[in-house]
């Protein structure tokens, strides 16, 4: 009886492979997979960039406050509506501007800016239409025309004011942020990827702000086209 022959070392018994199916489907899932993940990726920037946004905005309420009551006049909290064309200021740069006061140290009725500003992320800008003027509400923000003895300063700008106790002369109005695309010489756009990634908090009479902790706050973002 012949012995069976041992097979050669380092071949195995069975040597077989994947289909040509089974390598397409392998590809197939992991582009899905990456694309998942490039979404999700992008839609967790875009919330990042609006968290920062809103905690550095309430910074700048705050320091507003403090200038108003150091100085005992009243400040304003500014965002910048000068210029369509400018892409780094235009609804995205914050300002604080104080009551200027006469030899008498009486208030009067210029003013004149007190803070370097801050620029909010890229992607991200102030909403017009969903931010408040008041606790009544209304259709949204507008903006103003101001006067300053720097004339580059000058122009159209949307208005938070606090008295001199650093109390809101606005009570109830809101400030809201979302994540969005400008296009040159546009008012922001509101993508599909970004309808709800929108932040923001309310100035309460006090001057005190606080969050708001679910974008249904804010309003309903499933009928908004623009900022």
């Amino acid at each position: 009886m012949k012995k069976p022959i041992a097979p050669k070392a380092g071949i195995p018994r069975n040597t077989k492979g994947f289909s040509l199916v089974e390598l397409l489907i392998v590809i197939v899932i992991m582009t899905a997979l990456m694309t998942m993940g490039a979404m999700g990726i992008k839609n967790l920037t875009g919330g990042k960039g609006t968290s920062t946004a809103v905690a550095n905005a309430e910074a700048v309420f705050a320091e507003a406050r403090q200038i108003a009551i150091g100085r005992g006049t009243n400040t304003r909290v500014l965002i910048d509506a000068r210029d369509i064309n400018e892409q780094n200021s235009y609804l995205r740069r914050m300002v604080i501007a104080a009551q200027n006061t006469d030899a008498d140290g009486k208030p009067n009725d210029t003013w004149s800016l007190v803070s370097r500003g801050y620029t909010l992320p890229d992607g991200t800008f102030y909403s017009r239409a969903l931010s408040k003027e008041n606790a009544t509400g209304g259709d949204g923000t507008t903006d103003k025309q101001f006067t300053f003895s720097k004339q580059d300063d000058s122009g159209n700008y949307i208005a938070y004011e606090f008295n001199s106790q650093g109390l809101s002369v606005n009570p109830g109005a809101t400030f809201i942020i979302g994540a969005g695309a400008r296009p040159k010489g546009q008012d922001p756009l509101i993508t599909g990827s970004a309808k709800r990634d929108f932040q923001g908090f309310t100035i309460w009479s006090n001057g005190e702000t606080s969050m708001f902790r679910d974008p249904s706050q804010i309003g309903d973002l499933n009928t908004i086209k623009n900022f």
